[in-house]
């Protein structure tokens, strides 16, 4: 296992990046080191996603539920968005990276809202990829914001009723006119998915590795990938 096939090439990859804390506990660090030894691990995937051919990636860096950690872990989260993150993405735009932001961004300091937005304007026009990171993410606060935004677009006579369908409601999600994932990969060892992605995941395939995501390689990257081509997809049928 590990053999990737170039020509069954996942279009879009979905990580859930879980055990940077429990990785920290493993090696006797403070445990919030292990989300800086997280962090290091996302621009070699998205090297190697560029290397495979993959259009997509997504990225759960922050849930909607991580505001209930301690205020410390919070705040030293927001500083690695703040600081770390807008290191990687000037490195991602040189590397010709697309870099997206789904989730309820709406929820973090100004300073942060203004940071996002200024790396989606930066990076706009950029190709070899596209980068979501989910920031302040939920499954079920993304249903409910499109609903929200649906509503509105209906009493505005924005939109018919009769016209709603997948299609067209899936519009309204914070990842419209992108694919849906066709893998997800949790580190970590658990299985579960956390709300993630909720509507996009129906027929996604789902892969759970025991590795840490501190520990998540680029070869373990490919280990995912083979073990999705050597599944058969049936949508249903």
């Amino acid at each position: 296992m590990g053999r990737v096939d170039s020509s069954n090439i996942p279009q879009h990859v979905a990580l859930i990046m879980d055990g940077n804390r429990r990785w920290a506990r493993k090696r006797g660090f403070f445990p919030l080191k292990g989300h800086l030894a997280g962090e290091e691990r996302i621009e070699p995937i998205v090297d190697r996603a560029i290397e495979l051919g993959i259009g997509y990636l997504t990225f759960w860096a922050f849930s909607t539920e991580n505001w209930k950690r301690t205020k410390r872990e919070v705040g030293f989260l927001l500083n690695i968005f703040r600081d770390n993150l807008s290191k990687k993405v000037e490195s991602f735009h040189r590397k010709n990276v697309k870099i997206n932001v789904i989730g309820n961004v709406s929820m973090f300091p100004n300073d942060i809202q203004e940071k996002t937005k200024a790396w989606i304007e930066k990076t706009k026009h950029n190709s070899a990829i596209t980068v979501n990171i989910a920031l302040s993410y939920g499954g079920r606060d993304e249903l409910l914001r499109a609903i929200v935004t649906l509503a509105g677009e209906i009493r505005n006579s924005k939109f018919e009723i009769r016209n709603l369908t997948e299609q067209s409601f899936a519009q309204f999600l914070d990842t419209a006119g992108q694919p849906d994932p066709d893998l997800l990969i949790r580190t970590g060892g658990e299985f579960r998915l956390s709300g993630f992605m909720l509507w996009q995941i129906a027929y996604t395939e789902l892969y759970f590795t025991d590795t840490y995501w501190p520990d998540f390689t680029p070869k373990e990257f490919d280990k995912a990938i083979a073990e999705y081509q050597s599944r058969q997809r049936r949508f249903g049928r």
